[in-house]
């Protein structure tokens, strides 16, 4: 019961994380609030693991592949994907998008993960990209034939980038723990990140950033990585890539409610009916036939 609370809260954070992201929208480039979110976070997991472990443990060849690319998908993919779609998406259109995320999860789960895919999560995975469709064209199809907006696009990044950071995490778990594997990665990806964000001059950049700023980086960086990353990844030891990985379905329903508390987002019936055809479709996709 724990592990599903804590998921549950992870999935609450993540939710809170795109209002975070639209915040920082014009204010932080992608690059900049993607490396300033696991700078922070990278000094918290060290400090946490040394605490609980003793000593950084050391990694063998293989286990050190899998963590830079871990670092490579999950945090820079990932989070450059993210902070750029959002600046011009709004938060509960995004949530949405990723709300694929468990799709994406299940197919490279079936290809590369051993998971066998059902005729049942067939149907799921249609389901759901016609709901996303259906968000991403804002309820006129006929856009989808003249292209999506590149905000959009950008955000299906996202969707590769966290089913490639879920399957690659269960199998680099084999030998680590989730909080060696979070921490790890994390700092394998700010490493990755930190020559462009130094190139654009982040430095410069820093004494700039307002108080509002600085609160939704602490947020991401807090909430939406250390606390959630290790969660996650708990979870995904314990009861596996696909049953965490639908979970995933309370994202968006946290990303509008918050982007509506918060933002004042509009909650249309397009949209609603994009999250009703999202969710039912992910949801069928991971427990059809179970």
């Amino acid at each position: 019961m724990l592990t599903y609370l804590k998921l549950l809260a992870t999935m609450a954070f993540w939710g809170g994380t795109f209002v975070a992201g639209r915040l920082l929208a014009g204010v932080v480039p992608p690059f900049h609030a993607a490396f300033l979110r696991f700078f922070i976070a990278v000094i918290l997991l060290l400090l946490i693991l040394r605490c609980i472990e003793g000593r950084f443990p050391s990694l063998e060849p293989k286990q050190l592949g899998a963590v830079i690319l871990l670092g490579l998908t999950g945090v820079l993919g990932y989070n450059v994907a993210f902070f750029t779609g959002l600046q011009t998406v709004s938060a509960g259109r995004a949530g949405l998008i990723i709300a694929l995320n468990p799709v994406g999860i299940a197919l490279l789960s079936a290809l590369f993960g051993g998971e066998p895919l059902r005729r049942a999560s067939l149907l799921g995975i249609l389901i759901s990209v016609a709901g996303a469709m259906l968000v991403i064209s804002n309820g006129d199809l006929s856009l989808l034939t003249r292209g999506a907006g590149l905000g959009e696009l950008t955000l299906l990044g996202c969707v590769l980038c966290w089913a490639l950071y879920s399957v690659i995490g269960r199998r680099a778990m084999r030998g680590l723990s989730p909080l060696v594997a979070v921490t790890y990665s994390a700092l394998a990806g700010a490493l990755l990140l930190a020559p462009v964000a130094l190139a654009q001059g982040v430095l410069t950049r820093i004494p700039g950033y307002g108080l509002g700023a600085w609160g939704s980086i602490v947020f991401l960086a807090v909430f939406g990585t250390v606390l959630a990353f290790i969660w996650y990844y708990q979870a995904i030891k314990e009861i596996g890539a696909v049953r965490s990985g639908v979970f995933i379905n309370f994202v968006p329903l946290f990303a509008m409610f918050f982007g509506f508390l918060l933002l004042g987002e509009p909650v249309t019936f397009t949209l609603l009916q994009g999250a009703v055809l999202v969710i039912t479709g992910a949801w069928i996709t991971n427990h059809g036939g179970l």
